[in-house]
């Protein structure tokens, strides 16, 4: 697992990460191959393989509506919004299937939440989770694909699914079938008979004793053999019958091989053979097509020449007809730019009218009208009240005005009188 490599453990050698201990601290440090990023690849594939054997396509995919993910869905990064829902969608069902329960995760839940509690389920399982739960927020990466795999071995645990042994399909080689008789001597029999043997006499051990002996016997019995040579008692019959039988045994043959370039070179010599045979036919097809061909050429031509004679006037009349009428789209374009310009010369009028219009409608709803009238009448009613109100306060103020006169007057004239003294009052004094 990519995760398990990434635990420190006391353990020299562990899904192929070598580690060793540090000088002076006492401490387990990690050194990973140069095949450990790549190996969360092969997890990924691993856990694919798992997931169809637990048939999550029919029992998750198209229940939800969710695409299956690819070969390397984990593994790289495309979308960590959809890669962590699909990573909670599959750890919850993963989960269920292990025969724990736990909860479908929503799209609005705590992902912190949600990722404690798939950790939890996977230590209950007897896991190893020694990683930061941050990682998984990306729904990418090794420690996504080992928590995945880890619970997807537990499901298939569950379950109750083994391994069986692969039964790979047997190969039969296809070999050219040469009809060959029983009686029939071959070489390779030959061959294979003249191995065994050689095989089996090196197998035995040599006596030297035991081999003076035969030896000695072989001697004697070629001795003897001569002798008998010398007046042969066999019966020609039989013996003619004898090399009747045996002949067909002595014939001898020879496979062919497919390999080899004699072979080959037969079969060239004879393809070429074929070709030429193939193309003296046909050349004489093709020679009779090209001169059909060139004669229906010469043909087409001179009626093209004869028909652009005939139509030479009408070619004239036709280029004389697109000269006119060039002209006289010439013309309209003149005209139709006269006419735009018109156009907005009497839009730029109408709308002088209108605003006269307008201002003459103003005036005239104003002569017509008597609110200014009425209001003139109303000014008047009341600058002539305002007069009247002026008239009494002016003649209140000549009369205070008056009485104030009088009244000084009077104070005048008692002040006057008060200042006359008599004459016998002074004297008196």
């Amino acid at each position: 697992m990519a995760a398990a490599a990434a635990v420190v453990t006391p353990a020299g050698l562990e899904d192929g990460v070598s580690r060793s201990r540090g000088e002076g601290s006492g401490e387990v440090v990690v050194e990973r191959g140069p095949g450990a990023a790549y190996h969360m690849f092969v997890v990924m594939e691993d856990l694919v393989e798992k997931l169809k054997l637990l048939h999550y396509e029919e029992e998750l995919l198209r229940k939800n509506n969710l695409k299956p993910p690819s070969r390397h869905y984990f593994a790289l990064p495309t979308n960590p919004g959809e890669q962590f829902y699909m990573f909670c969608t599959l750890a919850a069902w993963l989960i269920n299937r292990a025969g724990r329960p736990f909860e479908q995760p929503q799209e609005y839940d705590d992902p912190n939440a949600t990722i404690s509690n798939i950790l939890s389920e996977l230590r209950s399982f007897g896991r190893t989770a020694d990683f930061p739960p941050s990682k998984l927020k990306s729904g990418y990466g090794e420690h996504v694909c080992y928590v995945l795999d880890s619970l997807a071995e537990e499901a298939l645990k569950y379950i109750g699914f083994t391994w069986k042994r692969p039964t790979y399909p047997l190969e039969e080689l296809e070999e050219e079938t040469v009809p060959e008789d029983d009686a029939e001597l071959t070489l390779n029999k030959v061959d294979e008979e003249f191995v065994e043997e050689e095989t089996d006499s090196e197998e035995n051990f040599i006596d030297l004793n035991v081999l003076k002996a035969q030896t000695y016997r072989l001697d004697m019995n070629e001795s003897a053999k001569q002798e008998d040579i010398l007046e042969s008692t066999t019966d020609a019959a039989e013996w003619s019958l004898e090399v009747e039988r045996v002949l067909p045994q002595l014939k001898v043959t020879i496979r062919t091989d497919n390999k080899d370039w004699r072979i080959h070179v037969d079969q060239m010599h004879q393809h070429k053979s074929g070709i030429e045979s193939a193309l003296k036919e046909t050349k004489g097809f093709l020679d009779k097509l090209h001169n059909e061909i060139s004669r229906t050429l010469e043909k087409i031509g001179s009626r093209e020449k004869y028909i652009n004679n005939q139509l030479e006037h009408l070619v004239q009349e036709y280029r004389a007809a697109q000269a006119q009428l060039s002209e006289a789209r010439e013309r309209y374009q003149q005209g139709n730019g006269g006419v735009t310009e018109r156009t907005r010369l009497l839009s730029e009028v109408t709308e002088e009218l209108e605003k006269v219009k307008q201002e003459m409608e103003e005036k005239g709803s104003s002569m017509t009208d008597g609110a200014p009238l009425v209001k003139i009448k109303q000014s008047l009613t009341k600058l002539k009240q305002e007069t009247v109100q002026m008239d009494i306060r002016i003649g209140v103020v000549e009369h205070t005005l008056l009485q104030s006169k009088l009244k000084e007057k009077s104070n005048m004239t008692r002040d006057m009188h008060a200042t006359i003294i008599p004459e016998s009052a002074i004297g008196s004094y």
